[in-house]
């Protein structure tokens, strides 16, 4: 009950703020990008400020690489790098932070491996810009059809 009553409220506050008139198309298409601006902003993209963020760095990418070919321990994961295991595990701590790696316990060894939930949000999330450009490609692309239409038939 609780989660509708904070749904209406939630609608109702943004229907306001938009300028909502009731039979306005343009209020509701306001309202409804503003709605799902909000669901997308602070429901769906959790934590990928924080994935972005660690793969800034060209260390953390190279390690996500090795440990694409499968789990490696901190030595391994130091081996190629001239770095100082200290440096190496804070590196490994960001990354596990943001929830693209996961640890496992064996013995006195703490092997690492990539965590699929996190690969797949970062997916995810990159999967959508690739359709919002596909679109806008297709959309360019009729476009453009549309003006060697319109040459062909002024000549």
């Amino acid at each position: 009950m609780r989660i509708v009553m904070a749904w209406w409220w939630f609608v109702g506050s943004f229907w306001w703020s938009c300028g909502v008139v009731p039979g306005s198309g343009e209020g509701i298409v306001n309202l409804l990008f503003t709605i799902s601006y909000f669901l997308y902003k602070f429901l769906s993209m959790d934590g990928l400020d924080t994935k972005f963020s660690a793969l800034a760095d060209p260390t953390r990418r190279a390690i996500l690489a090795r440990l694409s070919l499968g789990e490696a321990t901190v030595n391994e994961l130091a081996r190629p790098f001239e770095m100082s295991q200290p440096a190496i595990s804070q590196h490994l701590k960001v990354l596990e932070d943001a929830g693209l790696i996961l640890r496992r316990v064996e013995g006195t060894k703490r092997p690492r491996r990539l965590a699929k939930e996190g690969i797949e949000a970062m997916d995810q999330w990159l999967g959508m810009l690739r359709t919002a450009l596909e679109k806008n490609f297709d959309r360019l692309d009729g476009v453009l059809a549309g003006i060697d239409t319109q040459k062909s038939n002024d000549t």
